[in-house]
Order: C-alpha cells, then sequence, then structure tokens
C-alpha cells in the first residue's frame, strides 16, 4: 500500500520495527532470555519470512515480490530494504564500540594464564569442529571445494556471550571466585580473539574476490598483501590510537562528562570503521571494537561516553540492526531441510567445543572435574557477537566465498539453545561445589 523510497515512509517504519522490538524483547527478558531474540522475532514476525512467504501478505515487505506489503521498501542493486541497510550498519558499529568501551585491559592483563589458555581453547576447539562438520554437506555450498565457508562456519561458532554467564554467577554469589573471575576474564578475551581472526579470514577470502581498480587494489588482492595490510593496520591504528587517547584525556580533565566527549567518540568509531574496512581490507566492525578498547583507557571518559552512545544504540539503532536479520536474512520458503540438518549439528559442535575445549584448560589447571565442566558451560552461550560474525561472513563484499543468508537460522538457533541450557547447567553443576573464598582483592575499592 505504502511505497517507501524517502525518509519520511522510512519514519513509519521505524515506528513499527522499534514498537515490535521492545515489545517481543521485553517478554523474552522476562523468559529470561536475551532481548535480541525477541528483536529477530519480531523482524520475522513483521517481515516477509512467514507471513508474506505463506500468507501472501506482509507488514513490511520488499518491492519486486510476489507477496503484499503494507510498507513497501524500495531496493538497491544489493537488495538492500530502503534504510535499513544504513541503520543495521551503525547499531552494529554502536554495538561493537560500546562492547570494547566495557574491555578493561588492566583486567585482561590481570587475568593470568588460565585464562588466556582457556580463552584460546574456547576459540580453537568450536572452530576446528565446525569446520569439519561442514566439510560433509557440500550441497550446502560447503565441503572441500569451499573451504572458505567451511572456515567462516568455525568462526561463528568461536564467540562467546558474557551476559548469561555473568548475570547467572551473580545470583548464586559466584562471580568474584577464583573459577568466576577466570570464566568471565576468558570470555572477553575469547571475543577479542574472535574479532581478530573474523579480520584475518575475511581479509583472505575478499583478497581473490577484489576487482582491482588499480595497483593498491591489486596488491591487497594478494595473499601476502592481505597480511601485510592486515598487521599494518594495526599499527596504524594503535599508533593513532595512542594520540587519540591522549586528546581524549585531556578533553575529559578540561571539560569532564560533556555531551562533546560523546560526539568526538563518534567521529573515532566511524573513522576507524571507514579506515579498517575501505584502506586496510579488515572488517569494520573491528575498527569499531578496536576504536573502543582505545577509549577505554580512560575509564572515567570511557563510562560516560558508554552511558551515552548505549542510549542511542539500544533505542534505535541496535534494534534494528537485530530486526532487519530477520526481515532481510531469514527466510523459510523453500528452505533445504539440509540448512536444519546442518544448523542442528552445528549447535551441537558449538556447544561441545566450548564445553571440551574449555573445561580441558580448566582440568589442565587442577581444577576439578565439576568445576572444569563448569568453566566449560559458562563460556558455552552465545549472543550479539554472534550475529554480528554472521552478517559479516554472508556479506556480499566476500563474493563466492560469502555464506548464504539462510546460515543465519543456525546462529539463531545456536543463541537460542545456548542462553536456555546455560544457566540451566551452570545452578545444577554448582550445587555439588563447596563455596570458596571471594577474590576481594579483585575488586577495586573505587570502582
Amino acid at each position: 500500500m505504502f511505497h517507501i523510497n524517502n525518509g519520511l515512509g522510512f519514519v513509519a517504519v521505524l515506528a513499527i520495527i522499534l514498537f515490535f522490538t521492545k515489545s517481543l524483547g521485553l517478554i523474552f527478558r522476562k523468559a529470561g532470555l536475551p532481548q535480541v531474540l525477541g528483536y529477530i522475532i519480531a523482524g520475522i514476525i513483521i517481515g516477509p519470512a512467514i507471513f508474506g512467504d505463506f500468507c501472501g501478505v506482509t507488514l513490511i515487505g520488499f518491492e519486486g515480490k510476489s507477496y503484499k506489503a503494507l510498507f513497501e521498501l524500495a531496493v538497491d542493486e544489493q537488495g538492500h530494504g530502503f534504510g535499513l541497510e544504513i541503520f543495521s550498519k551503525i547499531g552494529v558499529l554502536f554495538l561493537m564500540f560500546c562492547a570494547g568501551l566495557e574491555t578493561n585491559l588492566k583486567d585482561l592483563k590481570n587475568t593470568g594464564l588460565a585464562s588466556a589458555l582457556v580463552a584460546c581453547a574456547g576459540v580453537a576447539v568450536p572452530m576446528l569442529l565446525g569446520f569439519l562438520i561442514s566439510l560433509p554437506f557440500g550441497n550446502l555450498g560447503l565441503g572441500v571445494h569451499n573451504l572458505y565457508r567451511c572456515v567462516f562456519v568455525g568462526t561463528i561458532l568461536t564467540a562467546t556471550s558474557v551476559a548469561i554467564t555473568v548475570s547467572v554467577l551473580k545470583e548464586l554469589g559466584r562471580i568474584n571466585t577464583k573459577l568466576g573471575t577466570t570464566i568471565v576474564s576468558a570470555a572477553i578475551i575469547d571475543d577479542v580473539i574472535g574479532i581478530v581472526l573474523l579480520s584475518v579470514v575475511t581479509g583472505f577470502a575478499k583478497s581473490g574476490e577484489v576487482e582491482a581498480k588499480n595497483g593498491f587494489e591489486a596488491f591487497k588482492a594478494t595473499p601476502y598483501g592481505t597480511i601485510i595490510m592486515i598487521v599494518a593496520f594495526f599499527i596504524v591504528a594503535i599508533a593513532m590510537g595512542w594520540v587519540v587517547s591522549k586528546a581524549f584525556k585531556w578533553l575529559d580533565k578540561r571539560w569532564p562528562n560533556k555531551y562533546r566527549l560523546s560526539i568526538y567518540s563518534l567521529v573515532v568509531v566511524f573513522g576507524y570503521s571507514w579506515l579498517a574496512e575501505e584502506i586496510f581490507g579488515v572488517a569494520d566492525i573491528t575498527g569499531a571494537f578496536l576504536a573502543g578498547i582505545i577509549l577505554s583507557t580512560d575509564h572515567r571518559a570511557s563510562v560516560y561516553i558508554d552511558k551515552n552512545v548505549d542510549v542511542e544504540a539500544s533505542t534505535l539503532f541496535a534494534p534494528v540492526f537485530f530486526a532487519n536479520i530477520g526481515i532481510s536474512s531469514i527466510s523459510f520458503a523453500g528452505m533445504n531441510p539440509a540448512i536444519l540438518l546442518f544448523a542442528f549439528v552445528a549447535v551441537i559442535a558449538g556447544l561441545a567445543g566450548k564445553i571440551l575445549g574449555c573445561g580441558a584448560v580448566c582440568k589442565a589447571f587442577k581444577y576439578s572435574w565439576r568445576e572444569s565442566a563448569i568453566g566449560g558451560v559458562g563460556m558455552m552461550a552465545r549472543g550479539e557477537v554472534a550475529l554480528i560474525v554472521t552478517q559479516t561472513v554472508t556479506a556480499t563484499a566476500l563474493g563466492a566465498n560469502a555464506l548464504g543468508g539462510e546460515f543465519m537460522v543456525m546462529t539463531v538457533l545456536l543463541i537460542l539453545v545456548s542462553s536456555i541450557l546455560t544457566p540451566i547447567l551452570l545452578k545444577v553443576l554448582y550445587k555439588g561445589v563447596k563455596e570458596p573464598e571471594k577474590l576481594h582483592l579483585l575488586i577495586d575499592p573505587d570502582d
């Protein structure tokens, strides 16, 4: 009925998205599940995935399709709906920026060898299992002839969500124990490693897909050029970061808690994201995450910036990002039954990879069998980062190496299952563990 190809029409679409995402998000939160699942399901409900494809009528749809939509979005040459792709991109950059802001480098340095090795195992084992289970599914565009896609599946399985685990540990009074600190620190390090790994694998995947418009593009398209550009990005970003960090400390000292800090922080995150993707061929979310880590070095300023940016992200851009996954990336019509089988296998591999890998390292550090199981289970929850990684590896910029959008079902199922099982298993396992002495020294009394 309404063809949306202008800003005012898109405002009406935003109103629908925000209403449904917030309503479903609250329902899911009341049920003890991540709100992001409610956001995605809201997108599925108002988008064409169910009502459009099966009933012929949907609330929000795309032009040129067989169904009828109350609000029909104009699409570009890549098939992206008017406005949704831009809002979604800003949303994902905000999410990664806030994740970087909340990363405390001092805490990471003080977590010790155990947390670092647990994190490494939490990345390596799920990635290996994800790669191996992908090899037999050549009918889904995976298999030995599409190794990059198999690696992408493994990369999706590496992500960890610390939010659910932290809430359960707090509820049980175990957050400040030795094991609790190890789990939380390992989860944070896990995501840092995962983001760097994502940049490396997507950089190599894009290297063979870049259309060389000039000598520089041709250089980036070579394997050795990819390695050089990835290393160069981190060198340049860290060097620039030293200057940026000093500048923000000066700004914070002269004008503490002023909104201009948040405005300048957006300049940094958007600048770093553009620099990463367009100049160095590194994933833009890596630039956003690194920008957050750089600004986190000024604790007081980072807390203020995080509070302001998170309001913008959580109220507008992030809900649109997650809803767009349900609207644009998930379709049940004509879905190959093999993708559902693969999603089921991938969920098992994703859960088992964390439990086996992280649990084995905990056992090597002389935790009991039950405590080692807790360490593994505490690392198996998935959340926003898994969705962001999936969105990245299904991007059209990866060309023929990109995963199909149908693999988003795998990630959503993994988040759902892990979000339900993690708190249940942690509470069951902790019943047999005596409460140890809490590590009070790990808490800064000034925080």
